[in-house]
This record gives C-alpha cells, sequence and structure tokens, in this order.
C-alpha cells in the first residue's frame, strides 16, 4: 500500500511539474506550440498567475520574422484613457481586445531572463503605414524606475524614434523621473520613458490626426511625421531572440 501510495505520489508531482514547464511564458512558446491565430491568450511570465495578452501570430512580408509577438501596448481608437498614475502603469490596465498597456512589471518579467526584439508598428488617418524594428528590449525592475534597454535599430519607413529614449526611467504625472527640470508626463498627458522630453509619446491623448493646438501631447512619433501629427494606431509588441 505503501508502495503504491508513494507511485501515485511521485506521478502526480510529475504531471505538475510537467504541466508547469509546459506554461507558456509568452506568444513565441504558443507560436512554437502550434498556436497561429491572433487572438487573447493567457501567458505565465512570473511563474503560475497567468496574464492576458494579444498575441499576433501571422507573419508580415516586409519584416523578416515569423509570428509569435507578444503585444505589450496598443492604441488603436481612443476607447481607453491612457493618463493614468504609476500604480496603473506598474499593473497594466485597458481592454486586451483593444487599447491596453500590460504593465511594466509584467514587461521586466518577461524580459529579465530572456532575449527579446521589439517591433513598433504605426498608421496614420491617410492609411499609410510604417514601423521601427529594434533588435533588443527590455525593461529593469522597479527598484530600477522600470529603466528601459532598446537598441539595433532597422528601419521600416518610420524612422527611429525611440532609442533616444534608451536607458530612460519611466515616468507618471506621479512619480517623475525623467531629466526634465519639470515633469514630462505632466506637460505632455501621457506617461513615457521621458528624457527631457520625448521623441515619441504613445501613451498620449488620442487625437484626430494633425493638431498643432497643445504641442506633441498626441500619440506621435516624430522621426516619421512630426510632433503635430498624432497616430491612428500604434501597437509595441515583443519577440523572444533565439
Amino acid at each position: 500500500m505503501l508502495v503504491f501510495l508513494a507511485a501515485l505520489l511521485s506521478t502526480v508531482l510529475m504531471s505538475e511539474c510537467h504541466q508547469s514547464v509546459n506554461k507558456p511564458v509568452d506568444c513565441s512558446d504558443l507560436y512554437k506550440s502550434g498556436q497561429t491565430v491572433s487572438k487573447t491568450y493567457a501567458i505565465y511570465p512570473a511563474g503560475n498567475a497567468p496574464i492576458w495578452v494579444y498575441c499576433e501570430m501571422i507573419s508580415n512580408r516586409k519584416i523578416p520574422y515569423k509570428g509569435g509577438w507578444t503585444v505589450i501596448q496598443r492604441r488603436m481608437d481612443g476607447s481607453v484613457n491612457f493618463y493614468r498614475p504609476w500604480d496603473q502603469y506598474k499593473r497594466g490596465f485597458g481592454n486586451v481586445e483593444g487599447e491596453y498597456w500590460l504593465g511594466l512589471e509584467n514587461m521586466y518579467q518577461l524580459t529579465r531572463n530572456r532575449k527579446y526584439m521589439l517591433r513598433v508598428d504605426l498608421e496614420d488617418f491617410e492609411g499609410r503605414k510604417g514601423f521601427a524594428l529594434y533588435s533588443s528590449f527590455s525593461v529593469d525592475c522597479e527598484c530600477a524606475g522600470y529603466q528601459l534597454h532598446v537598441s539595433g535599430f532597422t528601419d521600416g519607413g518610420a524612422g527611429d524614434s525611440l532609442s533616444g529614449h534608451n536607458d530612460q526611467k519611466f515616468s507618471t504625472f506621479d512619480k517623475d523621473q525623467d531629466t526634465y527640470e519639470k515633469n514630462c508626463a505632466k506637460q505632455y498627458l501621457g506617461a513615457f520613458w521621458y528624457l527631457a522630453c520625448h521623441n515619441t509619446n504613445p501613451n498620449g491623448v488620442y487625437l484626430w490626426g494633425e493638431d498643432d493646438t497643445h504641442h506633441a501631447i498626441g500619440v506621435v512619433w516624430a522621426t516619421w511625421k512630426n510632433y503635430a501629427v498624432s497616430m491612428k494606431s500604434i501597437s509595441m509588441k515583443i519577440k523572444r531572440v533565439s
């Protein structure tokens, strides 16, 4: 009887271990497992606690990488307010089927022990599209201000508006960590890895196209358009580097 119970316990533990090992860390794992439909999935970047993300599984011929992209930020219709405090940017917010921010802590857990590339897709209100690709992307822990590390730019027509933010800490209106004498998040009504202050403001005010009434507060990517032109859509997504 004891032998039987010991064997049963061993089987259960092995099963639990097997299930834990096979839990997807990100959309790259799901893609490799045969999931090829772009939709919402549960991933496990920090162990047993699931987080829901949108996985982009369809390959783009203009970008020489297959599917398996984990969307970490997306704006598309202005339905979600992105002018939010630190604690919400830390844990994430929004609608995974639409506009959302994955959360700084989740980004840290994803990138702390694994190498990722970053892709930023942009579309203006005239239907023109561009992208920027970065071969390396990671976010440090909260104790380091969720500092950004991004490098290895490849131009997809949008130019490079992000490399200038490399090594910056994340700032919100209630936690100012930029290098500006004022608060960039307050001045430009967003939250980001500001320096003094920005070349891109993806979490800024969702505006309809060109509006220079209030300088640079929109969802701008300055190297593609300018500080007065707000994007119709922008999405930031990461993929594991083999």
